[in-house]
């Protein structure tokens, strides 16, 4: 601590003192990331899903890019972005190292003009690989559902695990965990069959041509609403049925388990 002085105002509104006596800005600190994430989803959403998609339906004709270019420049924006990402974060993930192989999947398919059926069952093989390796992980010592849906980003997974040590309910909540792990799995699978029966509805036309590719990128835009949409449901029911138990089997509030 320093001696240099500070008025009333800043020391009673801008200060806080926390449980384990530190001082701790209010609103400044936790606005700014919360702001950053979501500008970062936004252009995300424009440069992987949007600006593909536009030039998969509007440019594919032969007097403008061609099948074959447009097919490249949509799935170039995704792949660059995913470098950038990369890049700043200097770590490799399970998710989005599996949606790059499944860009660089449907380029493939694309370009080497194979059987538009391989664009169904890529799609379904992606989310059936991550519920795959959701269930196995659960055998590990770090198992997924906690990167997922536990984890010290959301949680306050320190006081979740004292509480639960003095009430003695660790092994009751890892059967929690187990039970979430199943949901979230299911989560995938439930992507899985969805990601293939859009495809085989979508995807009609031979590869290499404009038409692919104007389904390719209808394909795109429906994925959200049909797909993202009901698992996304499934995953925040796990996360809910998570934040009951731990507030069951530690007694504490949820205010005082979630995050701010």
């Amino acid at each position: 601590m320093t001696n240099e002085p500070t008025n009333e105002s800043t020391s009673s509104e801008d200060v806080s003192l926390s449980k384990d006596n530190t001082l701790q800005k209010d609103a400044p600190i936790k606005e700014a990331p919360k702001k950053q994430s979501f500008s970062n989803l936004m252009i995300e959403m424009v440069i992987c899903i949007i600006l593909p998609t536009m030039i998969l339906k509007k440019l594919s004709g032969d007097d403008q890019l061609g099948a074959n270019w447009s097919l490249v420049a949509a799935l170039a924006l995704p792949i660059v972005w995913g470098i950038s990402e990369f890049i700043k974060t200097k770590k490799v993930k399970l998710i989005p190292a599996l949606g790059f192989a499944s860009i660089l999947l449907t380029g493939g398919i694309g370009l080497l003009k194979l059987d538009s059926a391989y664009i169904a069952i890529k799609e379904a093989l992606i989310p059936c690989i991550i519920g795959v390796a959701v269930l196995i992980s659960s055998k590990t010592k770090s198992p997924l559902v906690k990167v997922f849906l536990y984890n010290d980003t959301v949680l306050h997974v320190d006081k979740v695990s004292e509480a639960l040590e003095e009430n003695n309910n660790k092994s009751a909540f890892n059967r929690v965990l187990k039970n979430a792990t199943a949901m979230l799995a299911g989560s995938f699978f439930l992507s899985a069959t969805l990601n293939y029966l859009l495809a085989k509805v979508l995807i009609t036309s031979p590869t290499g041509t404009p038409e692919f590719n104007d389904q390719l990128g209808s394909m795109n835009l429906w994925s959200y609403p049909v797909i993202v949409l009901p698992c996304m449901i499934v995953m925040i029911y796990a996360m809910f049925y998570i934040f009951k138990n731990i507030t069951k089997l530690t007694g504490m509030k949820l205010e005082d388990v979630v995050r701010n």
